[in-house]
């Protein structure tokens, strides 16, 4: 099965839906509100005149929030439909960014340029059959001494819902509606894949880059899964026989300036 091409037809459908969801209320985001959490901006610290690569960046509210700030942003995502919004509220936001449609295998093997910052965020590697594949395009983007800022849903969620916390040669295929309040009825057939903690860091580590940072985090900025509830200050968390279970996990990693 071409599980690529799969999954990008489900994500031309959902781009469009989450475009017009509370979600991701694109609406705040054009009076000026950033789309990005704590977590990652505190990572990332300032990002003033930093040339920065967004992978996976859906229609692109992220990026242009990052440009906001004054970096230079390309994102990429596999969606024809989510980059032709991206460069819609790019000119509506008069915001420079660069969004460029492919997906993440092709775009490593094409890739030229070189970042300061590579950074993805919420939901990526499940889609991802290869993460060494993966970690080789981040060190390739980086600039000597640059730094991937990494900030994703802890693969525990994953023990939660049924499917496996490792890695997996075949991937999950089901048939679900999206996460966004709006498309409930509607769905879609995805593939993705698990990948432990373990995997991701000895993929970063084998491709050459120094994890700098390692950390879980228990609550999820999103409402996202089933079971959450609002915790005032701090997001949402999932508790399993009264214990917190960790939601997200954030990882910073350097390429060596010598390289």
């Amino acid at each position: 099965m071409d599980y690529l091409s799969l999954n990008r037809k489900a994500w031309e459908e959902r781009a469009i839906a989450h475009f017009d969801s509370t979600f991701y209320d694109v609406n705040s985001f054009l009076a000026g509100k950033s789309s990005l959490n704590t977590i990652e901006c505190e990572l990332l610290g300032s990002v003033s005149e930093q040339s920065i690569l967004h992978l996976q960046c859906h229609f692109g509210l992220d990026s242009l929030s990052l440009a906001r700030l004054g970096a230079k942003v390309t994102g990429v995502d596999f969606s024809q439909e989510a980059i032709r919004r991206a460069n819609t509220l790019a000119q509506q936001t008069k915001l420079e960014a660069t969004f460029i449609c492919q997906d993440i295998e092709k775009f490593g093997s094409t890739n030229t340029d070189k970042f300061n910052i590579v950074f993805a965020s919420y939901g990526t590697i499940c889609w991802l059959h290869d993460l060494s594949s993966w970690a080789t395009t981040i060190a390739n983007a980086l600039k000597p001494g640059g730094q991937f800022c990494f900030v994703e849903f802890h693969p525990s969620i994953d023990l939660n819902m049924g499917y496996s916390y490792f890695a997996k040669q075949q991937p999950d295929v089901t048939t679900e509606a999206t996460y966004t309040e709006n498309q409930q009825s509607d769905t879609q057939t995805i593939a993705t894949w698990p990948h432990s903690i373990g995997e991701v860091l000895t993929a970063l580590m084998q491709a050459g880059l120094t994890i700098t940072h390692f950390d879980e985090h228990p609550f999820s900025p999103y409402n996202c899964f089933d079971g959450l509830e609002a915790v005032p200050g701090h997001g949402f968390q999932l508790l399993h026989k009264g214990q917190q279970v960790p939601l997200l996990f954030s990882v910073m990693a350097k390429k060596h300036a010598n390289e």
